[in-house]
């Protein structure tokens, strides 16, 4: 699988640690940055990670930021994407699940790198379950991206 991934200058060390982990799992890797402490937007980091994903260019998304709250903010403004910030094991199969989420966030400052890397395992492995109430369920809050109205 191609997965795209970037962080800003909160959560770059966690993903140094989650891009090898990647390849050692036979996945190529899409590296947008940052690479540094220095502060940076999280938007220039989220967005072309969405963009990748979106085109096509990779198959799924991580973002990393000190909470993952303004990554996953900034993804889901994204048409097409379907960010979850996750910091725990059963969230990351679930929202695989039942959401068929295509971009994972998750927040440096919130988890350590072992959690992590099991949450990203369990989310890269886990498929979509496809059932009828699911499906209708996305399509429903990907309707909305069209919708004119906030109110069906």
């Amino acid at each position: 699988m191609k997965i795209a991934i970037g962080a800003d200058h909160a959560g770059y060390r966690l993903k140094d640690q989650i891009v090898p982990m990647l390849k050692s799992l036979g996945h190529e890797v899409i590296d947008v940055g940052c690479d540094c402490a220095d502060s940076v937007d999280y938007s220039d980091y989220s967005i072309p990670v969405c963009d990748q994903v979106v085109s096509g260019e990779a198959e799924r998304g991580i973002l990393i930021c000190g909470t993952g709250i303004g990554m996953s903010i900034a993804a889901n403004k994204i048409p097409g994407i379907r960010c979850a910030l996750v910091h725990d094991m059963f969230s990351a199969k679930a929202t695989r699940e039942h959401n068929d989420t295509n971009v994972l966030a998750m927040g440096e400052r919130v988890i350590g790198p072992g959690l992590a890397e099991e949450i990203t395992r369990i989310w890269i492995e886990t498929p979509f379950s496809h059932g009828e109430r699911h499906q209708r369920r996305i399509d429903k809050v990907m309707a909305l991206e069209s919708s004119q109205s906030l109110h069906p």
